[in-house]
């Protein structure tokens, strides 16, 4: 056990100040009263009150809040974003050459989808495994095990010789591949300053679609240009996860993490025994069970909406729209481009106009886009594509900080990966279901072969998509708490002194 002296030299070196005691949450009221507030508040706290746009109109500029942001914070949140873009890569670097990993292995297109399908299956495992490790050990090492794993298997990605191979193999990466978003969410987001939150919430989910873009850029690249096509793409990935690994491995645990394990440490050093952290965690999930259940819906509908406008759009344009490979490359391009830009915007605006008025807003704008989208056959489907992908990932570029908000305090990594990749099991054959359901729809190109009317059909699965997320957002909670950033953040620093503790209490405290 360490001396007091040694945890009060250790208090005054870091300049750290001990956390706030554990929030203990109650369980759900079921009771008539609380579920007739519940449903009146649905209504009523949908739109910004007039006092909330006031005392946040300052943010709908993003700059002071970022300049809020320390050199050590934007070090965390760009390795963050690095690992949650790299994760993105290697998983459309199957999506982007199903038709050339098929044409390899000797099987049909709809078998290769099953490999997508197990990825989303699997990186449950993933998400259970470095979440739990990640709120227990802090999220650095944790998150550089899991890009360790992963660098480790891009390489040995472009060594397999079929398809049953090529299964196993994904199988493994799904488990890998699920730690990542949990444990880059608490990297980024543990430390942020409030007012900055919303923006890096749409910065850091758009590595998803900036990992698209790059995979789309490196297939024309790479893929298409090479002798070992797709292999020398997961070749070249894990040189870049392994630059990840290392910038990750250089960086501290985050500050929030270090309060935590000094307030450990205070405590018992003073002799307050506590449960342990599985007695903990599992007493808080016996709490808080209906939000997590929540989570995982919500999850479901957005992984849906995601992947079922994705996954299957660059068959779409090549198979039944005939473009090249150039003309592909860039409308994947501009789609990626709109993604971008809807996370961004749409996260920042969040903190003013609210999580779910924004994620119900890109419901609308995107059902309003679909026919566009799925039907246009000339020079206008680049501008569909852009403003659909901008609802898309516009309402998921608020995700990382909803749930973050969400999540009970003491185990975020865990609950927001779990959340996060549950939603991703329920969706995991969305690829395949639209495969198959295409099948029912056939057509024939002009070359006279017979293909799949993937528009058609996409158009149906992502418009009930649309309206599945609009309708859970709405009787979904919303932990606003933007409202008193800008006090939060001017009284940061006055609490942090008035918080710590004295060599004298912590003395006080051992004896």
């Amino acid at each position: 056990m360490p001396s007091s002296s040694e945890i009060s030299r250790d208090v005054e070196s870091q300049n750290l100040y001990v956390a706030e005691p554990e929030v203990e949450m109650k369980g759900p009221d079921f009771s008539g009263p609380a579920i007739k507030k519940y449903i009146t508040t649905r209504f009523t706290e949908l739109l910004p009150t007039k006092e909330y746009m006031e005392a946040n109109r300052d943010l709908l500029n993003p700059l002071p809040g970022l300049r809020e942001i320390s050199g050590k914070q934007w070090l965390f949140i760009l390795c963050a974003l690095a690992g949650w873009t790299w994760d993105a890569f290697d998983f459309f670097t199957v999506s982007l050459n199903v038709s050339k990993i098929a044409k390899d292995f000797d099987v049909k297109v709809k078998d290769i989808t099953w490999g997508i399908t197990l990825v989303l299956m699997l990186r449950t495992v993933g998400a259970f495994l470095f979440g739990y490790f990640g709120d227990k050990y802090g999220s650095k090492w944790p998150f550089v095990v899991n890009l360790i794993l992963m660098c480790f298997l891009q390489i040995g990605t472009g060594f397999i010789q079929n398809f049953t191979q090529f299964l196993g193999v994904r199988a493994i990466f799904g488990i890998i591949m699920g730690g990542i978003y949990g444990n880059a969410t608490a990297t980024a987001l543990d430390d942020c300053p409030p007012r900055a939150k919303g923006f890096i919430s749409g910065v850091l989910q758009q590595g998803y679609a900036l990992g698209y873009l790059l995979a789309v850029i490196f297939t024309r690249v790479i893929a298409d240009t090479s002798s070992h096509t797709w292999r020398a793409m997961f070749w070249f990935a894990s040189g870049v996860t392994f630059l990840v690994t290392v910038s990750r491995a250089m960086l501290p645990q985050t500050e929030t993490f270090k309060r935590k394990q000094l307030d450990e440490q205070l405590k018992k050093a003073a002799g307050i025994v506590e449960d342990s952290f599985e007695k903990k965690a599992g007493h808080a999930l016996k709490n808080f069970w209906l939000m997590m259940v929540y989570m995982i819906l919500l999850m479901a509908g957005f992984n849906f909406m995601s992947h079922g406008s994705q996954d299957l759009y660059p068959t779409f344009l090549t198979v039944q729209l005939g473009f090249g490979s150039d003309r592909s490359t860039v409308t994947n391009c501009v789609a990626n481009l709109g993604a971008i830009c809807g996370g961004i915007i749409m996260g920042h605006f969040s903190n003013f106009l609210g999580r779910r008025l924004s994620i119900m807003f890109c419901c609308v704008l995107g059902g309003a886009l679909i026919y566009p989208w799925a039907f246009l056959r000339n020079s206008g489907i680049n501008a569909a594509v852009f403003f659909l992908q901008f609802a898309v990932q516009g309402a998921f570029g608020v995700i990382p900080v909803h749930l973050s908000e969400l999540s009970h305090p003491q185990y975020k990594a865990f609950i927001v990966g779990i959340a996060y990749q549950l939603g991703n099991l329920a969706s995991s054959a969305s690829s395949t279901i639209e495969t198959t359901i295409g099948e029912r729809f056939p057509l024939t190109n002009a070359a006279g072969e017979s293909i799949f009317d993937y528009g058609k059909v996409m158009a149906i699965f992502i418009g009930c998509v649309f309206s599945y997320v609009l309708i859970i957002t709405f009787v979904g909670p919303e932990n606003r708490v933007v409202g008193t950033m800008k006090e939060e953040s001017e009284e940061k620093d006055d609490l942090s002194i008035a918080s710590k503790p004295t060599v004298a209490t912590i003395e006080n405290k051992a004896q």
